[in-house]
């Protein structure tokens, strides 16, 4: 059962047709343009909508993403560092995004940071190989997973903002 909020979201966001990984020479390549017209697409709705929560650059052949994204919790805003590899088997395997600042400090994380999207996530990417994109991941795995993992890792402590420990920048601390 997908929400109105949610098919909103997927409706702003390309569909993806070029069914390439990174091993596929042109085909990859043809993906990599497609991932990153549709995630510029994503971002420009994003910022119409005054939801503008992460950054992403890619390595110089895609296969490589690092960036930051941000949730404000309480009128602090909360930024993380975030990073993933394209898998070989891409687009049938989705990509795993980490929170390296974040490892270890929740148990819907696995080793290295990356975040926990079996349950809900991977299922929804498997139906939709090869029209889900990273832009897709971000939406409907990092998003929904920053939404409720955080509030809850601030209210227990495990997260706090640096600027309530003297520090003047916005951004996150874990203990």
């Amino acid at each position: 059962m997908v929400d109105a909020a949610t098919k909103q979201t997927l409706a702003a966001i390309p569909l993806l047709r070029v069914n390439a990984g990174p091993r596929s020479g042109d085909g990859w390549r043809a993906r990599y343009k497609e991932e990153l017209l549709s995630l510029i697409q994503y971002v420009k709705t994003n910022k119409e909508n005054d939801n503008d929560w992460f950054k992403l650059e890619s390595s110089k052949d895609g296969t490589k993403w690092f960036g930051k994204c941000w949730i404000v919790v309480d009128l602090l805003k909360y930024e993380f560092d975030i990073e993933f590899d394209i898998p070989v088997t891409y687009p049938k395997t989705a990509p795993e995004i980490a929170i390296p600042s974040l490892d270890g400090k929740t148990a819907k994380m696995y080793r290295g940071g990356k975040i926990c999207l079996t349950d809900h996530f991977k299922p929804l990417w498997a139906r939709n190989v090869p029209h889900f994109g990273i832009a897709h991941a971000m939406a409907l795995g990092l998003g929904p997973w920053l939404a409720v993992e955080i509030p809850d890792m601030v209210r227990k402590g495990i997260v706090t903002h640096k600027e309530s420990q003297g520090e003047k920048k916005d951004d996150a601390t874990t203990e």
